[in-house]
């Protein structure tokens, strides 16, 4: 039986949402990111609805709340990148998830072309 995972943050873009789920799993908080190819539409949809949202499982939701309210009163923490191990001192401005969103933009972009020819 697979277990529903539930929404800890919407995020304004994949760069915030990529710099969030890094803090979590920094934490040991798996996690996974929905709407980051709606990014492309920014201008055509709502904004609501080109958010990239983060998403924890049930038992991982009150560590995963502890650390999102830190985030979202500025309480930063040194943190180390699970892509690249650098340590962020109390900042989420990492190479390793800034290649990753680039990284994920190409796929997406590459996507997009082969799928309109």
């Amino acid at each position: 039986m697979s277990e529903q995972w539930q929404c800890i943050y919407s995020a304004s873009n994949s760069l915030e949402a990529h710099s969030v789920k890094g803090l979590l799993e920094s934490e040991g908080v798996k996690t996974r990111l929905t709407g980051e190819a709606l990014g492309a539409a920014i201008g055509e949809l709502p904004a609501n609805v080109v958010e990239v949202k983060v998403w924890v499982s049930p038992w991982q939701w009150q560590r995963a709340q502890v650390i999102v309210s830190d985030y979202q009163r500025n309480d930063y923490h040194d943190w180390c990148c699970s892509q690249c191990g650098e340590v962020n001192q109390g900042s989420l401005n990492c190479v390793g998830i800034a290649n990753v969103i680039a990284t994920n933009i190409n796929v997406q972009l590459q996507d997009n072309k082969k799928a309109n020819l």
